[in-house]
């Protein structure tokens, strides 16, 4: 009798614990989005093109020294560890699949090994308590630079699109609601004729997601406006959406105005690049003034947003976003002033898309020197700019978003998992193993409570 009563003990726990599964998966798209802000991008990582082997189109020479072709570190747990303790609540995880992870070309198969590393880094996520996206990035361009095909090349293209995203479905179709899937990048459409070609392409993509089952039927999926062009997403896509059967997207986007600030990187004859942004930063006798995109322009685009898809049901996903900072010289000019228009920049773009119910995602490429976007160096795991985190950090302690990355103490029991799974550390951030003498530990980015 004791056996049998231990047994319905078991099962009841299960059927609560899979109840529990099954409500966080009905969370709405905009319930899922108030979770995962602010944003990072593991950026120039599981999208680069192995340059050394020769890594092209619907090969398999990329191999998993791709993830470091482009930046020197290989990612780790203690990476993540460290994004998720610097308060980030979600990471967007760019990732390549046709450049030089396909295994077999006649059927678009990915490869194996390339699959279950990106699943890795998604578990190091998890792990974390963070919630993640996966995208099918540039590719090789594959689609992104033919989005305006016609005929038999656009069937084909979606039939390419199809199959990817049916093995990537598959592959985490048992994942929950913290996995979210975003079908492309920066697709290249600038007039509604494109524009209705990418909306079909999205089409494909969710009916190859949703017809995989499992948790995939109820997953958050994200779409991109298009070339993720806040102006081209208003004027083309609004109230013409691709047709989800569960209700669940969110629509991407990308800030990256004004292109002098954010981008250039030498004075050209038709302008100047802008060191200052922010009309408090502007340096007096400076030529390098911003003289538009400053702060009523941001709140503009980002208005535009909100009126036409976060207030129809659609939140906005800023899946990049950033500024170079650059080393500054010459007279007239001041470096602080530079410094003080990078955290303004940051902290202005974050507070405007907290206040909206957006989700900023900022890029980080984990490249030193000057005309660079890292806030995170990852190979010694330190802030390379604080300037930029300086500035997020502010915006969300002004939104009230907790900067530490760690969660409130539960008043629920310590989870019973497998070490593997989920680090343990005290509360001076050192890492510990079970059993626990009474007190309170982070597990998965939350404080709990061991009696």
């Amino acid at each position: 009798m004791m056996t049998k009563r231990l047994v319905m003990t078991a099962f009841a726990g299960l059927m609560t614990l899979a109840a529990m599964a099954q409500q966080q998966m009905e969370l709405t798209a905009a319930e899922v989005a108030q979770r995962m802000a602010p944003g990072w991008n593991l950026g120039n990582t599981m999208e680069a093109q192995n340059w050394a082997t020769g890594a092209a189109l619907w090969d398999n020479k990329g191999g998993l020294n791709a993830e470091t072709s482009w930046q020197n570190t290989r990612t780790t747990q203690q990476i993540i560890d460290y994004v998720r303790a610097q308060g980030f609540r979600s990471v967007r995880i760019p990732c390549a699949w046709a450049l030089g992870h396909i295994s077999n070309a006649s059927t678009y198969t990915i490869d194996a090994q390339w699959m279950a590393r990106v699943k890795e880094i998604v578990n190091y996520c998890i792990n974390d308590g963070l919630y993640v996206v996966i995208n099918d990035h540039w590719d090789g361009g594959w689609l992104e630079e033919h989005i305006k095909d016609t005929g038999t090349a656009k069937t084909k293209n979606k039939e390419i699109l199809t199959r990817l995203w049916t093995q990537i479905a598959e592959a985490f179709k048992d994942y929950d609601e913290r996995l979210l899937f975003a079908g492309l990048n920066e697709p290249n459409a600038d007039n509604q004729a494109a524009t209705n070609n990418l909306i079909e392409y999205e089409q494909a993509f969710i009916d190859a997601v949703r017809a995989t089952g499992g948790n995939n039927a109820q997953r958050v999926l994200i779409v991109q406006g298009p070339s993720t062009n806040i102006d081209h997403t208003c004027n083309y896509m609004a109230g013409k959406m691709p047709t989800d059967p569960a209700g669940r997207l969110m629509i991407e986007v990308h800030y990256y105005d004004p292109w002098q600030f954010w981008g250039m990187t030498s004075d050209e004859s038709w302008g100047k690049m802008f060191f200052y942004w922010g009309s408090a930063n502007h340096v007096s006798g400076s030529t390098h003034n911003a003289t538009w995109g400053e702060e009523d322009y941001m709140e503009t685009q980002l208005q535009k947003m909100k009126a036409r898809f976060a207030d129809n049901g659609y939140p906005v996903y800023i899946g990049e976003f950033g500024a170079i900072w650059r080393t500054v010289v010459g007279a007239n000019e001041s470096q602080a002033k530079h410094n003080a228009s990078i955290k303004h920049h940051y902290k202005t773009l974050m507070a405007k898309a907290f206040a909206k119910g957006f989700v900023p995602v900022v890029w980080d490429t984990n490249s030193t020197g000057t005309n660079q976007m890292t806030i995170i160096n990852r190979s010694n795991l330190t802030i390379y700019n604080s300037y930029m985190l300086d500035g997020i950090h502010e915006a969300m302690e002004e939104a009230g978003i907790d900067v530490t990355g760690i969660d409130p103490v539960l008043n629920t029991p310590f989870p019973a998992l497998n070490a593997k799974s989920s680090a343990i550390y005290d509360l001076q951030g050192r890492r510990v193993s079970e059993p626990l003498r009474p007190g309170i530990y982070i597990r998965g980015g939350k404080k709990y409570v061991v009696k």
